[in-house]
């Protein structure tokens, strides 16, 4: 096949314990999925219905059992870390029970949920997309992603977040609102799931922000932890 130009490149993050790589398609990123989260950004927490925004491919930074350095994007004077559950989808399928929801995962990993924050509140309260705020390239550094096979299904496990060796983000992710199978079962209501899909499934309190120099470390219990350095 002769392209007219050459070829998006295949974003991959790393399998823990494994030489192969896991391709990522599209990341899915769950809203406001810990009470405590919901309530710092002026929103009173509930089991309504859960809502999703998008980052795309190129979001995805991997980190791969070391150090990564990533931009302090432009337009922002606000830069917002967000740890969080990083659920990897290794079968599609839409309308899926949530009985049969876990079937669907790879693995998990952790990962950063990456935010110009002030862009994102000016879009929200214009009433308008947040993607400027949310969807920018190498806005989600992600950590190995270890398949079910060798860890199991998480639904109890501490999360956490320091910067330059400072708690700053501390919770469980038995808090989620809405958890990974509820999660994964809703939004296979509205899209149809591909092998390859991210799921981020939300932050817990304490979210803040950044300067270039600045050094995040992640974690969730049962996981490899990441560093992530922002840079100028």
């Amino acid at each position: 096949m002769k392209y007219a130009v050459p070829p998006a490149p295949v974003y991959t993050l790393a399998v823990a314990g494994s030489d192969e790589r896991f391709p990522v398609n599209r990341i899915f990123c769950v809203g406001r999925n810990y009470a405590a989260h919901a309530r710092e950004m002026g929103r009173d927490p509930d089991r309504e219905k859960p809502f999703f925004f998008m980052k795309p491919a190129n979001a995805a930074v991997a980190v791969d059992n070391a150090e990564v350095t990533i931009p302090y994007p432009p337009k922002t004077s606000n830069f917002h870390f967000e740890i969080e559950l990083v659920v990897a989808i290794t079968k599609g399928g839409k309308n899926i029970p949530v009985e049969q929801a876990l079937e669907h995962v790879y693995g998990y990993a952790v990962g950063l949920d990456m935010t110009r924050r002030d862009v994102q509140l000016e879009a929200r309260d214009k009433g308008r997309p947040w993607e400027f705020g949310k969807s920018f390239s190498q806005s989600a550094p992600i950590g190995p992603i270890h398949p079910v096979s060798d860890v199991g299904h998480l639904s109890d496990a501490t999360i956490a977040l320091t910067v330059n060796g400072e708690h700053r983000q501390s919770s469980n992710i038995s808090k989620l609102i809405w958890s990974v199978a509820e999660s994964i079962a809703y939004l296979s209501e509205y899209e149809t799931l591909e092998p390859g899909d991210i799921i981020m499934t939300g932050t817990p309190e304490g979210v803040n922000a950044v300067v270039p120099g600045d050094v995040m470390h992640g974690s969730v219990a049962g996981l490899t932890a990441i560093t992530v350095r922002v840079e100028s």
